[in-house]
């Protein structure tokens, strides 16, 4: 858990503060959704609606998701399942039947 620090300005709805607040406890939320702009736009009106902040931060950022190519790559010997580990015998490659 961390601690958020903030500092209502000129123009906030309840003020501007010469202090700088601190809330211990709070938690960072991180979520994805698919690539679809309608969708962010009610995600983002949503956090809105239900944050106490007047201005939440809101990161958005696109992901470049990695997915098998469909490569036959069994034999690779940088995959782990060609590596030595507990689930085999030590230095042994899998032995597969196409």
């Amino acid at each position: 858990q961390g601690i958020e620090r903030y500092r209502p300005l000129e123009g906030a709805a309840a003020g501007a503060e010469n202090e700088l607040r601190r809330r211990p406890g709070t938690v960072e939320v991180s979520f994805e959704i698919a690539d679809d702009q309608a969708l962010a736009a009610r995600v983002v009106e949503a956090i809105f609606q239900a944050h106490s902040y007047q201005e939440p931060v809101i990161r958005i950022q696109p992901l470049l998701a990695s997915r098998s190519k469909g490569l036959d790559d069994r034999a690779n010997p940088n995959r782990w399942w060609n590596t030595t580990g507990d689930w085999q015998r030590k230095g042994q490659l899998i032995e597969h039947s196409v």
